[in-house]
């Protein structure tokens, strides 16, 4: 039977709410956490406390030097975003779905409209292995190679991202993303994130550790 158009959009909402509904996130019991966090650049090594709170709400306080809070802070919010509950009816009501090209691993493109990011993925083992998204002038992709499978959906722990002025496709920075999960009463948190990044011609390691990790 031929495929009508409604049935393809059907088809590539059914397998990207699959992958998406996949991903670890925390449960309306979380607790919140904290930790003692250590960041360390370019030979120097900063310290400081975070907490996240049961409403996903977050701080970094005692910090040894406040230059780093911008760096810490948007490690937090990386932790919170990306384990963040929402339905796929809330995250994706709105979207509309459709099947793009499948590449030599397998990966199938999914197309979506109405997403005001203007953003576009690929799946592959019910995993988003791929994100595009074009907001404003800057564009991005974010390639995952490695997860973790925690029993209750999957954490992705390598990925590999490129960030492009949108207009003139020119490469503005490389990121490599490597990062360590540990279950701690029944929850996932972020224990060590390595970030090697490549701008023109620096290029950096950052590497964020939490020790001391306990739930409120």
């Amino acid at each position: 039977m031929t495929q009508t158009p409604l049935d393809t959009q059907r088809d590539a909402q059914s397998l990207f709410r699959a992958a998406y509904e996949n991903r670890y996130t925390w449960d309306a019991d979380f607790p919140g956490f904290t930790a003692d966090v250590t960041l360390t650049q370019g030979g120097e090594t900063y310290t400081g406390k975070v907490r996240a709170n049961a409403d996903l709400s977050y701080e970094v306080v005692e910090l040894s030097d406040e230059t780093v809070r911008e760096s810490l802070q948007g490690m937090l919010w990386e932790i919170v975003t990306h384990r963040k509950r929402s339905s796929f009816e809330q995250a994706h009501g709105k979207n509309s779905f459709s099947l793009g090209n499948t590449d030599d691993t397998g990966a199938v493109e999914i197309l979506v409209s109405g997403d005001a990011m203007g953003s576009n993925y690929k799946l592959r083992n019910n995993e988003i292995c791929q994100v595009s998204r074009v907001m404003g002038g800057n564009a991005f992709v974010i390639n995952h190679h490695s997860s973790l499978d925690t029993g209750a959906g999957y954490i992705s722990t390598g990925y590999d991202v490129t960030f492009r002025n949108a207009e003139t496709g020119e490469v503005v920075r490389e990121n490599r993303v490597d990062s360590t999960y540990e279950n701690f009463g029944g929850y996932y948190l972020l224990t060590k994130q390595v970030i090697h990044s490549h701008q023109g011609d620096t290029q950096t390691t950052t590497e964020f550790t939490l020790s001391n990790i306990a739930l409120l």
